[in-house]
């Protein structure tokens, strides 16, 4: 997945593509999330529940996971950078038609569709980043690149809903058209050529955690905590008005603070993992279901709201980083192959825990989400716990797929 140590691109040249990758993962991940911060008014101007709502999440990490090992190989022989030019094309326009629908079911459509192309995204993102610098720096490549999600929960998302408080959603999702636009035009610009590399058969993918039980056990544990986590935190906006009373501005600054705890939380768990990848995983799930239970009691104050976002905040960025190291290190040597699981496993998971969430949203009420969320984080911390010897390797610093 990375070139030699002589390479033939300029320093400059090589993290400049690399920061271009880093701005393509933010705004797939940010229009990926963004209708978590604009459930309440996009249900209220198309008329319907915050539950059907959440839909808009459902489908998109539908096609996010389960398109994904088959659009790889079936794309095996397409050069990496008109592949992501493609992906960024997708998503600019599926955002405009998102901002103009008359109705619904074509905002539903555009979703679907743009869903398909974050899950590639997702599949080939990080490891175009590998390749654009020497292989001693690889590592390193990956980690600024992974940053994205980080930027994305600090200042994407928030941005997105200030915006939508300022103006309207529609308005929101056309800005971010105009941005993935631009994102597009700097990688015809700055990444250069990368003809396909190692690309994996579906066979081959799916057939890694029937021969890798140690693989197997991990996408078990990141299904359950990825279920827990988004299906409560798809509707953390109508709880937080149902139980507090709260502006859309004071909402805002609570996600300005979920975020700023999500990259505390994934630079802290960059050192961690080294000593005990296992252990780091475990706390940071602890922390989710902690922070679920701390809404669900204190969640009524303003004070309460904003320790328990800092708490979920850090907890999910340490989490979201060990996942994606714990893959690593139960698969070093099928890595792609893994992150095609990875991928379709965690983007599946966002839809399912969106799904069910709305579910048990319009059915039993909003906090009701939040103790789903409570009993799936928790079996992710038993699978885990459970698992000693399968999950509990540290990852040497030189393997590391991510850091703060």
């Amino acid at each position: 997945m990375s070139s030699n140590d002589e390479h033939p691109l300029s320093p400059f040249r090589s993290w400049l593509g690399v920061a271009v990758i880093t701005a393509s993962l933010f705004v797939f991940v940010t229009t990926e999330l963004m209708p978590v911060g604009l459930l309440t008014p996009v249900s209220r101007s198309l008329d319907i529940t915050v539950g059907v709502a959440g839909l808009m999440v459902t489908l998109y990490g539908v096609s996010a996971g389960l398109g994904v090992p088959f659009i790889v190989a079936w794309t095996r022989r397409v050069n990496r950078r008109v592949l992501l030019s493609a992906l960024l094309a997708i998503l600019a326009v599926g955002n405009l038609i998102t901002s103009i629908s008359p109705n619904y079911p074509l905002v539903l459509t555009a979703r679907l569709i743009m869903g398909f192309a974050n899950g590639v995204f997702w599949a080939i993102g990080v490891s175009m980043a590998m390749r654009l610098v020497p292989g001693r720096l690889a590592s390193r490549a990956s980690a600024v690149a992974l940053s994205g999600i980080s930027i994305a929960t600090v200042v994407g998302i928030p941005l997105g809903t200030l915006l939508e408080s300022l103006t309207d959603w529609r308005t929101t999702f056309l800005i971010w058209s105009g941005l993935g636009a631009l994102v597009l035009l700097a990688v015809i610009i700055v990444v250069p050529s990368l003809p396909s590399e190692n690309a994996v058969s579906v066979r081959e993918v799916f057939g890694l955690p029937i021969r890798n039980v140690r693989l197997r056990v991990v996408l078990f544990a990141v299904v359950l905590y990825v279920l827990g986590h988004f299906g409560a935190y798809t509707f953390i906006r109508p709880f937080i008005e149902q139980n507090s009373s709260t502006s859309s501005r004071f909402f805002t600054v609570l996600l300005i603070i979920y975020g700023v705890g999500g990259a505390a939380g994934n630079f802290i768990a960059g050192y961690t993992v080294t000593k005990n990848l296992r252990g780091s995983f475990a706390v940071a799930c602890t922390g989710l279901v902690a922070a679920l239970l701390l809404l669900l009691t204190i969640g009524h104050t303003q004070a309460g709201l904003i320790f328990s976002l800092i708490l979920w905040g850090v907890s999910f960025g340490a989490a979201n980083l060990c996942q994606i190291n714990v893959t690593l290190a139960a698969a070093p040597d099928t890595f792609e192959a893994a992150m095609s699981l990875n991928t379709l496993a965690y983007n599946t998971s966002i839809a399912l825990g969106a799904l069910f969430g709305g579910l048990f949203a319009d059915h039993l009420g909003v906090d009701s989400v939040f103790w789903y969320g409570v009993v799936l984080t928790a079996a992710s911390v038993l699978l885990t716990l459970g698992t000693r010897r399968r999950t509990a390797q540290p990852v040497a610093e030189n393997e590391m797929a991510a850091s703060a």
